[in-house]
């Protein structure tokens, strides 16, 4: 992965996570590393604990779906599950969780500084 594709990844991650906050989430975790890879964000959505995959672009890029959120495929989202299970398995996670959901959540950066969001709560 390129260096100016991991800040715009960091950038979107960022935006994400305050947003979330701002929502009144909790971030539990960022970045949380795996035996076989990575999550971008886990949060508390009340009792449910969220595990959140930020996808993110440069508006009218010729790459990539017109919706970051679109690439996550099959393939993608098996990962997102598997990630999932190892990082419970491998922690207790917060107390008090009720459920569990996989939520996607495409940035699209604009190069006037803007972002627009596009959140799939439950996206699988």
């Amino acid at each position: 992965m390129t260096k100016a594709r991991q800040r715009l990844g960091r950038v979107a991650e960022d935006l994400v996570a305050r947003r979330l906050e701002s929502q009144g989430w909790m971030i539990v975790e960022r970045n949380a590393r795996t035996r076989t890879g990575e999550l971008d964000l886990i949060a508390l959505d009340g009792g449910t604990l969220v595990f959140v995959e930020v996808k993110a672009s440069r508006a009218g890029s010729r790459h990539g779906p017109v919706c970051p959120a679109h690439a996550v495929g099959p393939r993608k989202r098996a990962q997102v599950r598997l990630l999932a299970r190892e990082w419970l398995g491998a922690r207790r996670g917060p107390s008090g969780v009720a459920g569990y959901r996989f939520d996607v959540v495409g940035v699209s950066l604009g190069g006037d500084g803007l972002a627009n969001v596009d959140h799939i709560r439950g996206a699988f």
